[in-house]
């Protein structure tokens, strides 16, 4: 009995995939997509994302990068192999895996947000501090550097860090 039912399902959908083949080939969206998304500028994770999970019900997510890497901005940024937080309209909130470097001092960067004014404006919240960078800056993602040293962040006990990224793909949960 079920077997004719699910005979009948393969036949429609392989008619579909040969007759829409672009329905089936299309991209999964990646983090950036996300990020764009949400309102927020695709650059303000590096290039190098290697896997992400989301879960789109509550936005949170993990993104890895191959290797503990620095950015240029205006100011000098050190992202972890794993970046965590939660993803919502226009910020990201319980950030970690992220540091900002503030003159001589690093600092853990909390959360991002978006300045809803329009006026091009992206905070960065350290903690002790709100930094304002223009969003400009932040358009698409940037080349990030090897880290030259981990000692300068807070997550350096992460046991992920020290044995690397996760080598599995990981997906998208609804």
């Amino acid at each position: 009995m079920g077997t004719s039912r699910d005979l009948y399902v393969l036949v429609i959908a392989l008619f579909f995939s040969i007759l829409f083949p672009e329905l089936s080939s299309l991209p999964d969206p990646s983090f950036y997509d996300y990020l764009r998304e949400s309102g927020l500028p695709a650059g303000i994770v590096p290039k190098g994302v290697t896997n992400f999970s989301i879960d789109i019900k509550t936005g949170r997510f993990t993104v890895a990068l191959p290797v503990p890497c620095d950015a240029k901005f205006e100011n000098q940024f050190h992202f972890d192999y794993n970046i965590s937080g939660v993803l919502s309209d226009g910020r990201i909130g319980n950030l970690s895996g992220v540091t900002q470097k503030e003159l001589f001092l690093w600092f853990a960067v909390k959360g991002i947000h978006v300045d809803p004014e329009s006026s091009g404006l992206i905070h960065f919240d350290v903690g002790v501090a709100d930094k304002q960078l223009s969003l400009s800056l932040f358009e698409s993602p940037r080349d990030c550097s090897a880290a030259e040293s981990d000692l300068h962040t807070k997550e350096s006990g992460d046991i992920q860090s020290i044995f690397g990224p996760p080598r599995n793909r990981w997906t998208v949960s609804s």
